[in-house]
């Protein structure tokens, strides 16, 4: 009998290790597995794990979620789109330190470049970032591109994961998940691009307990589930 849930966030965690890639869901305040990133933070110091590279829209805010990750000094380095906001105080002291590494992606190329990887392809072009310090490798190397009707195109390669921790909002014990409107965003395509996904959901429900027509993950491309109290208040 498949059953995908688990009993303990600690439980879901289980196998995280050093040098582990680790694709965190969220945009905002929606999506974001808080519940998971605090369960992370105390299973890397139980365990002593370090060096993750972790994969996010963003580098998170104030001394929260994924901000209190970072703070762990357990991350060496953070692909996201947009690392700055008003109160990224702690990636600012980590980055300008040298003690934590940027990989800079255009919002849209890395939301495609982790569908690509769950869906096989094994690059692609894009206008976005041509002409600009965008266009280059981490190492400064210039990417490869072409022109294709008239216009210049970057090549991008996918982005594949160890594990991916992303919040929904029901699920079923064959890991199929439903999301609460904006919640969903980066959540269906890490969930295919990781080799491990973990959901946290605040309903579990029965087989054939949700409507197969409002499935947005199916249960193929999650590893395990683990039910979380729901806020008082939900945001959207």
């Amino acid at each position: 009998m498949i059953n995908k849930f688990v009993n303990s966030i600690s439980e879901a965690l289980s196998g995280v290790h050093s040098g582990a890639s680790v694709m965190v869901g969220g945009f905002g305040t929606a999506g974001i597995p808080n519940e998971l990133i605090e369960g992370l933070i105390q299973v890397l110091e139980d365990e002593d794990i370090q060096d993750l590279t972790i994969i996010n829209n963003n580098a998170g805010n104030g001394d929260h979620g994924l901000a209190a990750l970072l703070k762990t000094q357990r991350v060496n380095k953070i692909i996201c789109s947009y690392p700055r906001q008003v109160d990224s105080y702690i990636f600012d002291s980590l980055y300008k330190a040298g003690k934590l590494t940027l990989e800079l992606v255009p919002q849209g190329n890395l939301a495609e470049r982790i569908r690509a990887a769950g869906a096989g392809i094994g690059a692609f072009f894009t206008p976005t970032g041509y002409g600009t310090e965008l266009a280059k490798n981490p190492d400064g190397s210039l990417k490869e591109t072409r022109e294709i009707n008239g216009r210049m195109y970057v090549l991008e390669y996918p982005i594949h994961a160890d594990f991916a921790l992303i919040k929904a909002y029901k699920g079923d014990r064959w890991g199929n998940l439903i999301y609460r409107k904006s919640a969903r965003n980066f959540g269906p395509i890490m969930a295919m691009a990781a080799k491990c996904t973990i959901a946290s959901v605040y309903e579990m429900v029965d087989l054939g307990g949700l409507d197969p027509e409002s499935i947005i993950t199916p249960g193929i491309f999650v590893n395990r589930v683990v039910l979380v109290p729901e806020p008082s208040h939900q945001v959207a």
